[in-house]
């Protein structure tokens, strides 16, 4: 029964969540389909990857630091980092569980500088430390088939790995994830408080959003980075709101 399944909680705001599924088999299925991505892609080896790079390996520490101080390193059991740039127009980025990154070069004319690409890494990267993929893949094992399925979804079966398919939209845009309203917020509190330890002004994250919701102008549909994303408005008063907190984080 669903309700003897266990939950999980997530890091700094304490939410609970449910967990059908096991990080272990999410990761590893999504380890298979990053590399899907990357052999599909144009992985790209220059400046702007460097600057990733070193973006992704500064928040890695910052989580693993966070993680530490608060007796969770377990959650991130598993982990394998990796970021990577790929050449695409999309104005887009993700993190996929275990700290499988991309970002497409179509984000940076928005992120402008390296603190910029660190709101967004953060917050990408705050997805996997909440594990919001599978809470996300449990919500659809729970919506698919109940309770009955849980076991099969923890245990590799072809079953999970058609929900992981259509959780993550494999075959379509690979890794990309459609969360919540809920965990995107919670994402943005979570990034802000990494980019902080690892160094970036988290009051840049303000700007960087402000950037961000001038791509809607027109009329047009929204940069895919910000489906199903708060409001403007309401984002950027939650920012200013968690904006001392993340100040206490902050070294210059």
């Amino acid at each position: 029964m669903l309700a003897m399944v266990a939950c999980t909680t997530v890091p700094i705001t304490g939410r609970r969540q449910l967990a059908l599924v096991s990080s272990g088999e999410m990761q590893q299925m999504s380890y298979q389909a990053y590399r899907q991505v990357l052999d599909t892609s144009r992985v790209l080896n220059n400046s702007d990857a460097t600057m990733v790079k070193r973006v992704g390996g500064k928040i890695q520490r910052a989580v693993e630091q966070y993680m530490a101080q608060n007796n969770m390193s377990g959650q991130l059991q598993g982990f394998q980092w990796e970021f990577n740039l790929i050449q695409d127009k999309q104005v887009n980025a993700w993190c996929m569980p275990g700290g499988k990154v991309a970002v497409y070069t179509g984000i940076l004319p928005i992120t402008q500088n390296e603190t910029g690409l660190a709101v967004v890494m953060g917050h990408e990267i705050a997805h996997a430390i909440a594990k919001h993929g599978e809470e996300r893949m449990s919500q659809a094992v729970a919506a698919q088939a109940g309770g009955s399925v849980a076991a099969a979804a923890m245990g590799g079966s072809a079953a999970s790995q058609n929900v992981f398919l259509n959780v993550f939209g494999v075959g379509s845009q690979l890794g990309m994830l459609r969360h919540g309203r809920k965990q995107e917020s919670e994402a943005d509190h979570l990034g802000l408080i990494f980019m902080a330890m690892a160094g970036y002004d988290p009051q840049q994250a303000v700007p960087f959003w402000q950037r961000m919701a001038s791509q809607k102008g027109g009329g047009g549909a929204p940069p895919t980075f910000l489906s199903s994303h708060p409001s403007d408005e309401t984002r950027i008063a939650d920012l200013q709101r968690l904006m001392p907190q993340a100040l206490k984080y902050y070294k210059r």
